[in-house]
């Protein structure tokens, strides 16, 4: 016998795949051949009761999900339940029609019982009943859940855009993966599909209550004329056989099909994500001890009032008055309080131990932000600050120090404050629970929210709340909650601060990390060719113009190429950028052969290389190097604002000086010398310098 069991469970493990591709088309299949035919009534009675569990399946899965997209096959379920229901009524009004005459139990023992028991038999009161069912489902459910998917569909359609452009922005910030990314785009497109079907099921639900409608017309004629002309049945004997039975299989399609109904309005009509049905009903309906024990009171009084069922509003109010008694009673027990730890001794002497280090980097939290930080609140900050530090390290080539996160009572409640090596570096504020909507751009849609600027971009931007947020999506704004707008400004900054963040602590962890990967290749040129010191500050010059040091074996054998003539910083870091010339290109313009570079005047040139070449380097009179600066900066905006990389093309021996001139001016300017420029691309010249500023 075990042995005969456990055949059949190896059996059937091996073949529930197969079985379960083969259910769909054999169920299609089922309900076609019910329609041309014929079925005996016990037939007729086990689909009928397939049908009716089925819709209870399906409104109980509607109920208990989470979120629409847990039952993204609901479309394909309603097209097959509504397949099912006509080619059930097609089957039963055959068997009505040609065997009716024989009693009310012709079609089957389901159709006999909803005739009898449910309207007693009298077919006047079930047509009514009937056509309230219809009225029911046709004028108030589908009609509302038709309206709620054709909106929602819509919604979905729109802000696809804007949901697109949050996911782009949280992985442009490191606060999701690639692989996170795919999901979240694959989520969404899920999403605007399933709205889409569940616009176009919608109509199933109508069509079939208007398919349940004629049917009972057309069972009721055909069966009244079959029955008096044909069988030679008196006009009431045909009434109480076939009105009798048409009216109960009208009632047996039409509850299943109600359920299914409410079924779709549920789904169309969820909102959340986190909860089930019930779950999110019971902590927004009864959880208020307040609202509870206005409702006891009001029937309280009308329990009161001569004329009135005393007992069962009475009851009613004291059930109501005793819950918002003990919800009374939780909200004022104290949470639960954390054992402080013990103070320090106040009078014991001063130690080493009391003087704490500058933080490399570090983060201050006003108090209401506090909570970002808290995962048993659902702070999800400082993960994001890890996915931050990891981009870093991916893009820029070293791991950045840890970022230390305190609170600071100094601040406003929602500001934050970014330091590098305890000065600040950056400040701003968010709002828990709300989000910002970034304007890229020429976005003149108006949006009901706080004006403000994003903190890492200088955007203009808005605070806004939940409500807005799908407006703002449709509308084109980039829509980010206030972990991510904290986040994606910590990140700016690092980008920013590169160079300062590359301590000697982080160099010499970069060069032992090279060091398990190229032994040989490091150990020939750090310390002996070059000192760890001098090796750090190639690095920060590099990282001072956003120079990436990912490529660190190129750098390395540029460093070792060069050391022996020199042991300069400045002209080692010279030497690398000639080494790393494609990847700095790359890095400023993309892959793109043809570069559109500013130029610098002639005249203007030749003065600059007299001035900050050769023996008087850096000798550039006042009025001209602010003349520079303020034509190189409108230079700039202009290529940014035509979508063009802003870079300075010069000789390369007054690019080091043009590079620290320009800087302050123009941060986002780039300047390349002649020599960066690899052989592979071509150079168009663009905007001159000196000719706006003539």
């Amino acid at each position: 016998m075990n042995v005969q069991l456990k055949f059949l469970q190896q059996w059937l493990g091996r073949h529930a795949a197969w079985a379960q591709g083969l259910a769909a088309p054999l169920l299609v299949i089922t309900v076609l051949s019910m329609m041309v035919l014929p079925l005996a009534p016990w037939v007729l009675d086990t689909f009928f009761t397939l049908n009716i569990a089925l819709a209870l399946v399906v409104m109980m899965v509607a109920a208990y999900m989470r979120r629409p997209l847990d039952f993204s096959v609901f479309p394909t379920v309603l097209l097959l339940t509504t397949l099912l229901r006509l080619s059930l009524n097609v089957a039963s009004t055959r068997v009505v029609l040609l065997e009716g005459h024989t009693g009310p139990g012709a079609a089957g023992a389901v159709i006999e019982a909803f005739g009898h028991f449910l309207i007693g038999g009298n077919f006047a009161v079930g047509f009514i009943v009937f056509a309230i069912l219809v009225v029911i489902n046709f004028v108030v459910i589908t009609k509302g859940s038709e309206r709620i998917a054709e909106v929602s569909a819509r919604f979905t359609l729109d802000a696809m855009p804007g949901k697109q452009m949050a996911i782009d922005a949280d992985l442009n910030a490191g606060l999701i993966d690639e692989k996170e990314a795919k999901r979240r785009r694959a989520e969404v497109g899920e999403e605007a599909e399933f709205f889409g079907s569940m616009d176009g099921a919608s109509k199933f639900v109508r069509g079939d209550a208007v398919a349940g409608i004629l049917i009972l017309v057309i069972n009721i004629i055909g069966g009244f004329a079959i029955g008096v002309m044909q069988h030679g049945l008196s006009v009431g004997e045909a009434a109480d056989s076939y009105i009798l039975l048409a009216v109960g299989d009208a009632l047996v399609a039409q509850i299943p099909g109600l359920l299914i109904s409410v079924a779709a309005a549920m789904v169309v009509s969820r909102v959340g994500k986190d909860e089930d049905l019930g779950v999110q009903v019971m902590e927004q309906m009864f959880l208020s001890s307040k609202v509870m024990g206005i409702t006891a009171g009001v029937l309280f009084l009308l329990g009161i009032v001569p004329g009135m069922p005393h007992t069962v509003f009475l009851l009613f109010a004291a059930t109501i008055g005793a819950l918002a008694w003990w919800r009374k009673k939780e909200e004022g027990r104290p949470a639960p309080v954390e054992p402080e730890a013990p103070a320090a001794n106040a009078d014991g002497e001063a130690t080493w131990d009391d003087l704490q280090p500058v933080d490399l980097l570090g983060l201050e939290l006003g108090y209401r932000l506090i909570a970002m930080v808290d995962k048993t609140r659902q702070g999800d900050l400082l993960t994001r600050i890890k996915g931050v530090r990891k981009k870093f390290a991916q893009e820029v080539g070293f791991l950045p120090p840890a970022v230390h996160v305190r609170d600071n009572l100094e601040l406003k409640p929602s500001g934050y404050r970014i330091t590098l090596r305890g000065v600040v570096v950056g400040e701003g504020e968010v709002f828990p629970g709300m989000f910002l909507a970034i304007d890229p751009g020429g976005i003149g849609t108006p949006l009901i929210g706080t004006p403000t600027t994003d903190p890492a971009f200088g955007l203009p931007a808005h605070w806004i709340d939940e409500k807005q947020r799908e407006n703002a999506q449709m509308a084109g704004f980039t829509v980010v909650d206030s972990e991510t707008v904290l986040a994606t400004h910590l990140s700016h900054l690092m980008q920013v601060q590169a160079a300062k963040l590359l301590s000697r602590t982080e160099t010499q962890d970069l060069v032992e990390h090279v060091t398990r990967l190229a032994p040989k290749l490091i150990e020939e040129v750090v310390p002996k060719m070059i000192s760890i010191a001098s090796f750090q500050k190639v690095l920060q010059l590099l990282l001072e113009e956003s120079v990436h040091v990912r490529d660190i074996r190129t750098i390395i054998e540029a460093i070792a190429e060069h050391a022996t003539a020199t042991t300069d910083p400045v002209e080692l870091a010279r030497r690398v950028r000639m080494a790393l010339a494609p990847a700095i290109v790359q890095q400023i313009y993309g892959p793109v052969k043809e570069l559109e570079v500013i130029a610098i005047e002639p005249g203007l040139e030749r003065l600059l290389m007299q001035a900050l070449s050769g023996a008087a380097n850096g000798a550039l009179d006042p009025g001209v190097a602010e003349m520079l600066s303020k034509s190189a900066s409108d230079i700039a905006n202009r290529q940014e604002e035509k979508g063009v990389p802003a870079c300075l093309l010069v000789p390369d021996a007054i690019r080091n000086a043009m590079a620290r001139l320009l800087r302050r001016a123009a941060p986002r300017l780039q300047v390349l010398a002649h020599s960066e420029i690899p052989e592979t691309h071509l150079i168009r010249i663009g905007p001159i310098l000196g000719e706006l500023a003539a």
